[in-house]
C-alpha cells in the first residue's frame, strides 16, 4: 500500500497519527545522528585534554594547554584549578577559615561533575518517550482503521474485499509506521544510555585523580604531580 494514499484516502484523526509517527521517526534519527557525534567528538576530546593536564610541568602550563579545550576533562580541570586559586587567596579571611581545602575543592568539582554529567543526558528523555510511547500511537491508528473497515461493512450490507481492504491496509501501515518509529528509539536510548554511563565513571575516576593531585599543590606552582 502505498503511503500516500493514507493521505489521499485517510480522515483527519489518522493523518494525524501519521505525521504525529513521522515526526517522532524524524525527531528519532536527529538524536540518533547529533548525540552519536557529539559522544564520539567529546570522548576524543577527552582523552586529548588528560594527555595535555598530566603531560604539563606545572599547573599553570596545564592551565594554559586546557584553555580552549571544551572537553569535560577540561572544564573539570579548570575548576579545580580555579577553585585552588580562589582558597589560597582568601585563606587568611572568612571564605578560607570557613572550610578545609579538602571540603572546598570537593564542592567546586563535584558541583560541575553533576553538570557534566546532566548535560550528556540530553535527548534521552526524548528518546525514550518515543520507545514508549509511538507503538501505542501506532495501535490507535490500526484500531481506528479497523473501524472504519466495520463501519464500510455496515454500509456496504456484505462483507466485501472492496469495502475493507482500504482501512485494514491503512490499519496495518499504522501498526508498521508505529513500530519503526519506536525500534530506533529503543535501541539508540540503550546505545546512548550505556556510553553515558561509561563516560560519566571515566569522568568520575579523572575527578577523584584531580582532586588528589590539587590536594598535593604547595601553591608554589611546580610539578602537577
Amino acid at each position: 500500500m502505498n503511503i500516500l494514499t493514507v493521505f489521499q484516502q485517510g480522515d483527519a484523526v489518522l493523518i494525524t497519527v501519521f505525521m504525529l509517527l513521522i515526526l517522532m521517526s524524524v525527531l528519532t534519527w536527529y538524536l540518533i545522528i547529533v548525540r552519536g557525534a557529539q559522544t564520539w567528538r567529546l570522548r576524543r576530546a577527552n582523552r586529548e585534554a588528560e594527555s595535555l593536564l598530566w603531560d604539563a610541568p606545572n599547573w599553570q602550563q596545564a592551565e594554559d594547554s586546557l584553555r580552549h579545550s571544551q572537553s569535560q576533562f577540561a572544564n573539570l580541570a579548570r575548576a579545580g584549578i580555579d577553585s585552588l586559586k580562589q582558597y589560597q587567596s582568601q585563606a587568611g579571611r572568612a571564605l578560607g577559615q570557613a572550610c578545609g581545602v579538602d571540603e572546598f575543592l570537593t564542592r567546586a568539582i563535584r558541583k560541575v561533575l553533576a553538570q557534566e554529567n546532566a548535560r550528556q543526558e540530553t535527548g534521552l528523555t526524548v528518546l525514550a518517550s518515543i520507545g514508549s510511547t509511538a507503538p501505542f500511537i501506532g495501535l490507535f491508528g490500526t484500531v481506528w482503521g479497523i473501524y472504519h473497515a466495520l463501519v464500510n461493512i455496515g454500509h456496504a450490507g456484505q462483507m466485501s474485499i472492496g469495502a475493507v481492504a482500504g482501512p485494514i491496509g491503512e490499519a496495518l501501515v499504522a501498526t508498521a509506521a508505529g513500530l519503526a518509529a519506536a525500534i530506533p528509539a529503543v535501541l539508540a536510548y540503550n546505545a546512548l544510555t550505556r556510553a553515558q554511563r561509561v563516560m560519566s565513571q571515566e569522568l568520575d575516576y579523572f575527578a577523584h585523580d584531580l582532586h588528589a593531585q590539587l590536594l598535593t599543590q604547595s601553591g608554589d606552582g611546580h610539578g602537577v604531580r
